[in-house]
């Protein structure tokens, strides 16, 4: 086995959300897109498969071709933990423009902060600053 990696699914959104993600996260990046291409199964141009990076953490993604009823939920999320209240701050205000909170930013028994929100693509994250 080589390696474990998450694997997100998008439905016309997915290098909107990871350009997104790679801008809120410092060190991170989109290592490879594959779009596809006239008269195949994706949209032109649409995600056919993707690789990006957010602080070493490798992720894959695709803009699924086939419609589905059912989208991501908040028993997966990607948990960050922060090294600074500004940072903390920052990425839970932009994830949260657009998206839900779970649980607002706040000084929990387990956490100094800690914030659980739904962004804008349905994607759930825990965000923590560690006392």
């Amino acid at each position: 086995m080589g390696k474990v990696t998450p694997f997100l699914m998008f439905q016309g959104n997915a290098e909107e959300a990871m350009n997104y993600y790679v801008s809120l996260i410092e060190d991170s990046e989109i290592t490879s897109i594959t779009r596809y291409g006239a008269n195949e199964a994706g949209e032109e141009g649409s995600v056919m498969q993707a690789a990006f990076s957010l602080k070493g953490q490798q992720f894959m993604c695709i803009d699924s071709h086939i419609k589905h009823e059912f989208t991501f939920t908040p028993s997966f999320s990607l948990f960050i933990t922060c090294d600074t209240e500004e940072e903390i701050n920052r990425i839970y205000e932009k994830l949260t423009e657009g998206g839900s909170i779970l649980m607002p930013l706040d000084d929990y028994s387990f956490s100094k902060k800690f914030g659980w929100v739904v962004d804008q693509f349905g994607v759930s994250w825990q965000l923590t600053l560690p006392k």
